[in-house]
């Protein structure tokens, strides 16, 4: 993998809205509130933003409504839609754009309003193998996926349980994060069984939220408001649309975005620091924490525990709470970008992880289907 890209670009602001609940407002509305804070935070106008990309679960046209709102007529409009990962993918894209002189300022983002406005009604796009099976997805296929794991290596729901505790445990130290009750893996356990082996606390949060944020090249973010991020290596693989055509249950295609976007960045699983892990259900995280290569194959559920995972723990995971105890309005990619972009940046408070400076972001895109990963470093690894 070329490692042209490495260091070109950064992510100069960040912006978020609307997280947990947010009534009255619709999705548009929050992602232009998440939009402004982001530019606020880079210190640049909303009139010189010419890249916008987002994708969101509304509207067939995303670049269209969005620019419309926001009232800009940007000149690289990217809108594509892979799911939640589709957010770290814009950021391949928005690099290439920016590099290539399409563009001066981009924006990536995303809105929801799914809580408090209703799920939306989506397009009709049922897998057409799986639908007259009527599986309750997306959680039907994720339990397929975490039933074969605890089939082929043994691991529990206690196991998977600890997931959830750990990032309780982070968004209890993180305080906008939408569920901070104390849990403890007897809890999850003992919670309303939703899809065997996966109970209701083996699944991500139903929420309100919106996330921007502004990427320029490497040498304008060096002279905006806030410490610059560097995108150090990204990219994206896919393997299927339907779980029945999944070719391995256990393996996701974030076993060679993983490996491509390390590639790119010349770094190793031992480089990073912090991993903001797309935790749509327990078994992402033990999924990809294999596939990325912290642990081998099989291994997963015994190394995600608590203790290194969550906080202080060697290996933090999910600072902010991920999507199991933080924020997920439906497509929750956008969120591990922002995180990643506070911890290096060392503004993550209470949860701030020492000495950060390379991030790792893993975005999932339909049923485990599309997997993109994102390697942030600060301005020390470039």
């Amino acid at each position: 993998m070329s490692d042209t890209l490495r260091g070109k670009t950064a992510i100069a602001g960040i912006g978020l809205a609307g997280i947990g609940a947010a009534p009255g407002y619709s999705h548009l509305d929050l992602t232009a509130l998440a939009v402004r804070r982001a530019l606020d935070d880079a210190g640049l106008q909303l009139s010189e933003v010419d890249g916008l990309f987002t994708a969101n679960m509304v509207n067939m046209m995303p670049t269209l409504s969005v620019a419309e709102y926001l009232g800009i007529q940007p000149s690289v409009n990217v809108g594509s839609n892979t799911g939640g990962n589709v957010f770290l993918d814009h950021v391949q894209w928005a690099t290439l754009a920016l590099d290539a002189g399409l563009c001066e300022v981009a924006v990536v983002c995303y809105g929801s309003n799914q809580r408090t406005g209703g799920l939306p009604i989506m397009p009709p796009d049922a897998p057409p193998f799986d639908a007259p099976w009527e599986p309750r997805e997306p959680i039907s296929s994720y339990a397929f996926a975490a039933a074969r794991h605890m089939h082929d290596f043994g691991t529990t729901r206690e196991q998977l349980a600890g997931v959830a505790v750990a990032a309780r445990r982070w968004a209890q130290l993180n305080p906008v994060a939408f569920a901070r009750d104390p849990l403890t893996v007897e809890d999850v356990l003992a919670s309303r069984m939703v899809c065997d082996p996966l109970s209701v606390l083996d699944c991500c949060l139903v929420t309100d939220g919106a996330g921007a944020v502004v990427l320029t090249r490497k040498d304008r973010a060096a002279d905006l408001a806030r410490p610059p991020v560097h995108v150090l290596g990204v990219a994206t693989a896919l393997s299927h649309r339907q779980i029945s055509r999944m070719p391995d249950l256990t393996t996701t295609p974030a076993a060679e975005s993983g490996r491509r976007a390390f590639a790119m960045a010349g770094l190793a699983p031992g480089d990073v620091d912090v991993l903001q892990l797309y935790d749509a259900f327990t078994i992402n995280v033990v999924l990809f924490l294999e596939d990325l290569g912290f642990c081998k194959k099989g291994e997963g559920g015994a190394f995600a525990t608590i203790d290194r995972i969550g906080p202080g723990g060697e290996l933090p995971v999910n600072t902010n709470g991920g999507g199991l105890s933080c924020v997920q309005p439906g497509m929750y990619g956008i969120f591990t970008i922002i995180e990643a972009v506070e911890q290096l940046r060392g503004q993550a408070g209470a949860r701030q992880i020492e000495d950060a400076e390379i991030a790792l972001c893993q975005g999932n895109g339909g049923l485990l289907a599309a997997e993109s990963t994102l390697l942030l470093g600060s301005s020390a690894t470039v």
